[in-house]
């Protein structure tokens, strides 16, 4: 027996800032989810999968209009026209009313209801689907201890929308515990909500796939769908199986040593291709972080904005069309940095606080706090150029103090000359 799992799909949600960046191309951006969504049918009717299974998400919310309902629809006849039945479950951004927009599906598409948990079964393999679906978007009921025992004789799978114990970057709906599912007797529990792939146990497998389709830089990395085999004594095999159309990249750069901005430059394009074939043939998004004590770092600290286009260029120099810079973001410091460096003073007060800031948890959570408040007063057309500030996130916090620092030591350095 084989079938797919898959989850957070987000059918039409649109890649984010990139349809702001010179050159991108805004076809390829706005059709990204539903290019992966087609590729995920055509794996399930290239694997004769005997079924699939959408763990919540689906949709991104109300629909624009009835063509995201409509595309579904025909994606649905495919599979339907192939005898391979969907199981699908609601989760916080489709819950109940969002969904079905009032258009009838396919036959072969079972969604689970809302007001309690429901069994599927198919009688020719020997499976029962269990499911539930979100009543509402932000559900904190632990549903997974509503599910039903498993059907004798059958293999059980349970399909649901949940952050477990809860996952970083991950809004804590339907909230259970690991032996909440495990403890039910299932053979596989088929998650969404978590947008990276992870396995949470081996035995029984509890997964989530991850999203289909990275829609910013946080979610990089490889997007797909668990393609699950299972022999005929029981043993499951688990495979990660892409299906985006675009990757969005995390790339850090040590350009220690360097003494000018080409030879920065030149570090960047010595690893650009690395980075290419690793994800070829996808075009990758990519946000480049530049670290490490050079003697550049005053040039580049001088003019962000120069920097971030000379990156893009140098960028585009090497893997043209196949790679977009959504992102520069500068993490260096000059050779010698610090106190000692600077002669005491301003500088070296200001590089001993900082550095003080980055190793402190409490602070960095109290000083999001306070910039999270900032940020939601902006006008709003300043917010869509800027990434959310969050508290809970110390390593963006850390990113942005390094960011500071290089501006504030550079002025410091033009009013002391």
């Amino acid at each position: 027996m084989k079938f797919i799992h898959a989850a957070d799909i987000h059918l039409d949600s649109p890649l984010h800032r990139l349809e702001v960046y010179e050159g991108a191309p805004v076809e390829v951006i706005r059709g990204a989810s539903r290019r992966a969504f087609e590729n995920l049918i055509g794996l399930a009717l290239a694997e004769a999968v005997d079924f699939v299974l959408i763990a919540g998400d689906l949709f991104d919310g109300e629909w624009r209009d009835y063509n995201t309902g409509l595309f579904f629809v025909r994606q649905m006849r495919r599979l339907d026209a192939a005898g391979i039945p969907v199981f699908v479950v609601a989760g916080n951004h489709d819950a109940a009313g969002q969904v079905t927009g009032g258009l009838p599906y396919p036959g072969n598409v079972v969604l689970f209801g809302h007001q309690s948990a429901q069994t599927r079964v198919l009688e020719g393999l020997r499976v029962a689907v269990h499911g539930r679906s979100f009543g509402r978007p932000a559900e904190t009921e632990n549903l997974a201890a509503g599910y039903p025992e498993p059907v004798p004789g059958f293999f059980n799978v349970g399909l649901l929308h949940t952050s477990v114990t809860g996952r970083e970057g991950h809004a804590p709906y339907a909230p259970c515990s690991v032996g909440d599912l495990t403890g039910k007797g299932y053979d596989y529990w088929a998650l969404g909500h978590v947008h990276q792939f992870e396995q949470v146990t081996l035995d029984p497998p509890v997964v989530f796939p991850g999203c289909i389709q990275g829609r910013h830089i946080r979610e990089a990395g490889v997007k797909g769908c668990v393609l699950v085999r299972v022999d005929e004594g029981g043993a499951l095999d688990v495979a990660l199986r892409p299906l985006d159309v675009v990757r969005w990249v995390v790339l850090t750069v040590d350009v220690a040593g360097c003494g000018s901005r080409e030879a920065c430059l030149d570090r960047l394009q010595a690893v650009l291709p690395g980075v290419l074939a690793e994800h070829a043939p996808l075009p990758v998004v990519v946000r480049v972080t530049f670290v490490g004590a050079c003697v550049a770092h005053g040039v580049l600290a001088a003019d962000p904005e120069a920097w971030t286009q000379a990156v893009r260029a140098a960028a585009l120099a090497v893997g043209g069309e196949g790679v977009w810079v959504e992102k520069v973001r500068l993490a260096t410091r000059p050779e010698g940095a610090g106190s000692a460096a600077d002669g005491g003073g301003p500088m070296g007060e200001l590089a001993d606080y900082l550095a003080a800031l980055r190793a402190d948890e409490g602070a960095l959570a109290d000083l999001g706090e306070r910039l999270a408040d900032v940020w939601r007063k902006l006008p709003p057309e300043l917010r869509r150029e800027g990434e959310v500030v969050r508290p809970d996130d110390p390593e963006g916090l850390r990113v942005l103090l390094d960011e500071a620092e290089a501006l504030l030591l550079r002025r410091l350095r033009e009013e002391r000359s």
